[in-house]
């Protein structure tokens, strides 16, 4: 963990304090720390890939539908970086595009299998209007520059049946307030590998896994409650996230079940946006 986050934890904590909440429930939040790897364009920290750049993939590869945001060298980011079952060589690329009508998804392509250069869509390319365009040139660029850290929940509320509609999370009745505290102490970098998921609007997670189990449910034809704990939950894990400016701001989610991931199966990526127009 970098001096800079482990100093930021700190405060958190002294500022905690300084609300009246117990340090024994203070400290009981800062166990749920997860650790993240930040990758940025800036930077002093080792080169761990490219935003941007060609879309290399097998020449029988899907052709992508969004954007190449990064391009990720999975050797050079520290088994340490996350606390996810990330693949230890090869290259991981993820697209996307900041509109919930687009959503995004991921690739993997393993060491030493053959790739050529696939060609954007061409609603990014020749055909791309004017706001379009302006878009994309809000997408980053460059090198990517990593550095690690922790990172703590940024949504302390779970739904809850009525009339209350929320609660605070389950053994930490503080929550609420200690998720806005780090929400507003903590800028989040521009692509995030591993961590939390910071949403205005949901959880991503959680949102994941209740598509899935709604999904499950239908497809069994089975009742499904919208407002229980997501059938598996505990089984998704925020990939990556990745902050686009498209004011006032947009985020794109990439969650995937955890042995999905270490079983690389990345077409089980779910991709979720959180844009408000």
């Amino acid at each position: 963990m970098n001096l800079r986050n482990t100093q930021l934890l700190d405060e958190f904590r002294a500022l905690a304090l300084t609300r009246d909440i117990p340090a024994a429930d203070v400290e009981k939040w800062l166990e749920l720390v997860r650790p993240f790897a930040s990758l940025t364009a800036d930077g002093d920290g080792p080169v761990v890939g490219r935003f941007g750049g060609p879309i290399m993939l097998p020449a029988d590869a899907s052709e992508p539908w969004c954007p190449l945001i990064a391009t990720i060298d999975c050797a050079a980011v520290p088994k340490e970086a996350t606390d996810l079952p990330l693949p230890p060589d090869g290259k991981l690329l993820l697209f996307g595009y900041p509109d919930h009508e687009v959503g995004g998804s991921a690739a993997y392509v393993p060491a030493g299998i053959a790739v050529e250069e696939h060609h954007p869509p061409s609603w990014i390319g020749d055909e791309a209007d004017e706001e379009t365009l302006e878009i994309l040139r809000e997408f980053p660029l460059g090198d990517i520059h990593l550095s690690l850290g922790g990172c703590l929940p940024s949504d302390g509320l779970v739904p809850a049946p009525p009339p209350v509609y929320v609660a605070p999370m389950p053994g930490y009745p503080h929550s609420e307030v200690l998720a806005e505290m780090w929400k507003d102490l903590w800028e989040y970098p521009t692509l995030m590998l591993g961590g939390y998921g910071r949403s205005h609007d949901f959880d991503p997670v959680r949102d994941a896994a209740g598509q899935a189990s709604f999904l499950a449910s239908e497809e069994l034809g089975l009742p499904h409650d919208p407002d229980a704990v997501p059938s598996g939950m505990e089984d998704w894990v925020l990939l990556a996230q990745c902050c686009i400016y498209r004011a006032p701001g947009a985020d794109i989610f990439w969650m995937i079940r955890r042995g999905d991931l270490a079983e690389r199966r990345f077409d089980q990526v779910q991709v979720l946006v959180d844009y408000n127009p």
